[in-house]
C-alpha cells in the first residue's frame, strides 16, 4: 500500500485563531469550515488544519513543523506579532541554525536554516 498525507490536523480550542497564525507564516487563505473546524492551504504545503478540542495542551507536542528560512533571529522578530514565542536561544552548529518557537496555543515549531 502507498499512502499521502493528506493533511496535518492540530488539536486547538480555537481553531480560527491558529488558521490566521499559520497563514500569516506559511501563505494560503484560512478558511472557517464551521466554528470547530479552520484550515488553509499554504503554497507547495499539505492543508493543514485545525479542529477544536476541549481539552488543554498540556504537554510538549510529540510532532513538530521545522519551517525553513533564510534567518531565524528576523523570521522570530516577524512572527511575534501574530503571537508566536521564542523558546530558549538561537542554537547554532555544523548543520545550521533552528530557533524554538510556539504558535499561539503553545505547539512547538522551529525556524530551520541548512
Amino acid at each position: 500500500m502507498r499512502a499521502h498525507v493528506q493533511e496535518l490536523v492540530y488539536d486547538c480550542g480555537d481553531p480560527a485563531v491558529l488558521v490566521r497564525f499559520w497563514a500569516g507564516l506559511l501563505g494560503g487563505e484560512p478558511v472557517d469550515r464551521s466554528p470547530d473546524w479552520s484550515y488553509v492551504e499554504p503554497p507547495g504545503f499539505v492543508r493543514v488544519a485545525f479542529q477544536r478540542v476541549p481539552e488543554g495542551k498540556v504537554v510538549k507536542n510529540r510532532l513538530h513543523l521545522d519551517v525553513k528560512v533564510e534567518d531565524p533571529e528576523a523570521a522570530a522578530d516577524e512572527v511575534a506579532p501574530l503571537g508566536a514565542v521564542r523558546v530558549g536561544g538561537l542554537v547554532t552548529d555544523e548543520q545550521g541554525s533552528f530557533q524554538v518557537m510556539r504558535d499561539p496555543e503553545g505547539n512547538e515549531f522551529c525556524f530551520v536554516t541548512g
